[in-house]
């Protein structure tokens, strides 16, 4: 059975309301509960919230507060005050899921609107390709970016370090790196942003790196301490923040490094002349 005018309505003030809050996994594990229950989230309780989304009460006053209301009994009061929007002709109203996958069209389109410009990824590009060797930093939510570029980056660039690893090491990688030769550093940063991350780019920048960054954001904390800050958006939707701008923006970051690099279709076809001759690829 499909839902009714009403629930659609409480469901779209719902989205409408969670919309522009940066909030955390368990917070948004609250907001999907909310937006599943939309119809009676304005009488619920906080107890009897907390106990449906499986989270603490307190957790769910912090949720009231990171939207801005002074708690809980404020954020219900507000549910239940607030008139229905009325939808307009021929607007669509999608669930939970479909809206993450927009909001990430979204965000495509306002990367795609950013490198209307390519002189910052020009840049960048350059500045890649002429480290040797080139150090490529990606810590908790950003680890599969920075393996992702390394992995490819590898086919084209004669020696790339991942640094995915932090604690006291990391920095010890940083000075090897900077003894090799390396003269720039790519770090991918994302939400949740680890402080190592930070500590580690202002210490990447004193021993000499020129670092560019991929980041969710021109004002993430990593900004501070990055010579070259590419931003690209993540989607906030769901329980975990979804990075295909980022992961993108790495591809166009690797095509730059590959127009800087003379060698590299050389590289890049002799690596498929070794894989055809090793049977690599079951294709």
């Amino acid at each position: 059975m499909g839902e009714t005018a009403g629930e659609v309505e409480a469901t779209a003030r719902l989205q409408k309301l969670f919309e522009g809050h940066r909030l955390t996994p368990t917070q948004r594990r609250i907001a999907h509960c909310m937006v599943r229950r939309a119809s009676d989230a304005p009488f619920l309780s906080s107890v009897e919230l907390a106990e449906l989304a499986g989270v603490s009460q307190p957790s769910v006053t912090r949720f009231a507060v990171a939207l801005g209301f002074d708690g809980y009994p404020a954020l219900r009061r507000h549910l239940r005050d607030v008139a229905p929007a009325a939808e307009e002709p021929g607007e669509r109203s999608y669930n939970e899921y479909q809206q993450a996958v927009h909001a990430e069209i979204d965000n495509l389109r306002h990367l795609a609107s950013l490198l209307a410009d390519p002189a910052p990824v020009a840049r960048a590009g350059r500045l890649l390709a002429a480290s040797r060797p080139l150090p490529v930093l990606g810590l908790r939510a950003a680890t599969a970016q920075a393996a992702g570029f390394a992995y490819f980056a590898r086919k084209v660039h004669p020696d790339v370090r991942l640094l995915d690893e932090g604690g006291t090491l990391l920095v010890d990688r940083i000075d090897g790196a900077v003894r090799a030769g390396a003269s720039a550093l790519l770090c991918f940063a994302l939400p949740r942003h680890p402080r190592e991350v930070v500590e580690a780019l202002e210490y990447a920048q004193g021993a000499g790196l020129t670092v560019v960054t991929v980041a969710d954001s021109t004002f993430a904390p990593v900004a501070r301490y990055s010579d070259v800050l590419l931003p690209a958006a993540v989607g906030t939707g769901l329980a975990f923040d979804t990075a295909c701008a980022p992961m993108l923006l790495g591809r166009v970051l690797l095509e730059a490094m590959c127009d800087a690099l003379p060698d590299a279709q050389a590289r890049l076809e002799e690596f498929d002349a070794k894989a055809a001759a090793r049977g690599l690829f079951a294709e």
